[in-house]
């Protein structure tokens, strides 16, 4: 007969206050959910968030929204949701290597992206006329989703690395899990873009840096390893989360290059403006006609613009694009 061990709540949370580390973001120490709940017998608050997020539909629709390449042809090009597991994976690395709460960093890695729009970062700039601050950042628009539209109640620590998971969010996240997100989301989307533009033939091995090649090794699973490897050395050198200098400085450079000959190229500038288009013309379709938002997207308690808001924020590349064709080109015309 098989044994087991009855692995309880409290059973966790007090491995977790044993075995974890200083800095580590306990579950029992939690600062709580805006709704107060009755714990569960098993899971953590931090484990629980985490199975809610994997549930919710926002999450699900990340496997139809573009990370780089807008609607690339073939099936290993990265998507939101793969480059989410991707940073879901390194963020989990890097808190087990450290000895940080792994169920509160993958919480956070897992709904970091949930809140982003069409187009990658191009949907941020579409967007960002119609909001009144300067920009339009998909991390808030990820805590609203959670905590709004798809209203989640999850824990303080989950939706704080959330809402500070991009490094234009400052103060950054209050937690070192939520830090362990910003470097996994860098490393994941430097790596797996440079792959991709190998595969369409924007790059070839040969256009990378040599300073990079010498620094990480060829272009591949090496790179992830390095920056992983030098994310905890520097971490555990510093007493704080970060990276060794020396490798931060030779990312931050290939990053550099990466907007030169990937991001910014004039093929993608070119696709950008379309794309910013397309989003445009929904918004502003929208905010002229703003009963012919679903009931299902909408949020009644929400000013009409941010009901519109949500609701082009959430539409996957494919469904903005099949929308754009039905408004603005309808069957019969060029």
């Amino acid at each position: 007969m098989a044994e087991f061990l009855r692995r309880t709540r409290e059973l966790r949370e007090a491995w977790e206050s044993e075995h974890l580390a200083p800095a580590a973001a306990k579950a029992a120490e939690s600062r709580g959910r805006a709704r107060a709940e009755e714990a569960d017998d098993f899971r953590t608050a931090f484990e629980r968030d985490r199975d809610r997020i994997y549930h919710s539909k926002a999450f699900r629709r990340l496997k139809h929204k573009t990370q780089v390449f807008l609607n690339p042809e073939g099936d290993h090009f990265v998507t939101r949701l793969t480059h989410t597991f991707q940073v879901t994976q390194i963020g989990r690395s890097l808190a087990a290597a450290l000895g940080l709460n792994e169920a509160l960093t993958e919480a956070i890695c897992l709904g970091h992206e949930v809140g982003h729009p069409p187009f990658g970062h191009t949907g941020e700039v579409a967007l960002s006329p119609y909001v009144e601050d300067e920009e339009w950042l998909h991390s808030e628009q990820s805590v609203r989703v959670l905590e709004v539209l798809e209203p989640l109640n999850l824990s303080w620590e989950v939706k704080d690395g959330i809402r500070a998971h991009t490094w234009k969010v400052s103060p950054g996240p209050a937690t070192a899990e939520g830090m362990i997100c910003r470097y996994a989301d860098r490393i994941a989307y430097l790596v797996h873009d440079m792959d991709d533009a190998i595969r369409a033939d924007v790059l070839s091995p040969e256009d990378i840096p040599a300073e990079a090649l010498e620094w990480f090794g060829q272009p591949g699973r090496q790179w992830v390893s390095r920056m992983i490897h030098a994310v905890i050395e520097g971490s555990l050198a510093a007493g704080e989360l970060t990276m060794e200098t020396a490798t931060l400085e030779v990312m931050q450079r290939f990053r550099d290059f990466m907007f030169e000959r990937v991001y910014l190229r004039p093929e993608a500038r070119r696709q950008a403006a379309k794309a910013v288009k397309i989003l445009r013309d929904l918004v502003d379709h929208f905010l002229e006609h703003p009963d012919q938002i679903p009931s299902s997207y909408r949020h009644e308690e929400s000013p009409p613009r941010i009901q519109v808001l949500d609701y082009v924020a959430g539409m996957t590349d494919r469904y903005a694009l099949k929308l754009h064709d039905e408004l603005f080109r309808p069957s019969g015309q060029v």
